[in-house]
């Protein structure tokens, strides 16, 4: 049952013309904390802070490394320390839902794969404000905390052009533009 204050992450995806695109958000319930707000947010600019790294010529975990140093200094910023999940990640997709490559969130940058023009892929980092343990619940769908802890999830999926990433799952037309990735 939602409650006035808790926060609500709502994973989706879609199948179009045998394409599938993948997003999700983190709704605030009423009046939430500071904290918990101040989490989402985080956990939104590391999934903006991810997409700008998914350029043609960078690699994969320059991604990872730009979603982990943004949740690091959300958490410095706000003296909490954000627990970053470890089990699921962001991946390809593209004719299947999930496809390779997979995607952490977190990492040294400068590894993996180097993205080329083309790529789709899901980024979803997923926050959480007490530790990064999470479980499967019996409906074989639902993820939750193992220590109860509060979290957030935010994804889009993004093709990586010459132009520079194209956000596709965004509710306007997001073109990142090109960058040196680093």
């Amino acid at each position: 049952m939602l409650r006035d204050g808790d926060l609500l992450s709502v994973d989706f995806g879609a199948i179009v013309d045998g394409w599938n695109g993948d997003a999700a958000v983190t709704i605030e319930v009423g009046e939430v904390s500071a904290e918990l707000h101040r989490l989402s947010e985080v956990t939104k600019a590391s999934l903006w802070a991810g997409l700008h790294r998914a350029q043609v010529g960078a690699h994969l975990t320059d991604i990872s490394h730009a979603v982990e140093s943004t949740i690091l200094e959300g958490a410095r910023g706000a003296g909490i320390d954000y627990g970053i999940v470890r089990e699921y990640g962001g991946h390809g997709i593209g004719s299947k839902m999930h496809m390779e490559p997979h995607i952490l969130n977190y990492g040294a940058p400068g590894r993996g794969p180097v993205l080329r023009a083309g790529m789709a892929l899901a980024i979803e980092p997923m926050v959480m404000l007490g530790d990064d343990e999470v479980m499967l619940l019996d409906d074989a769908w639902t993820v939750s905390t193992v220590d109860g802890s509060v979290a957030s999830h935010w994804e889009h999926t993004v093709a990586v052009t010459k132009d520079g990433p194209w956000v596709l799952t965004a509710l306007e037309d997001v073109r990142l533009g090109t960058g040196t990735p680093t």
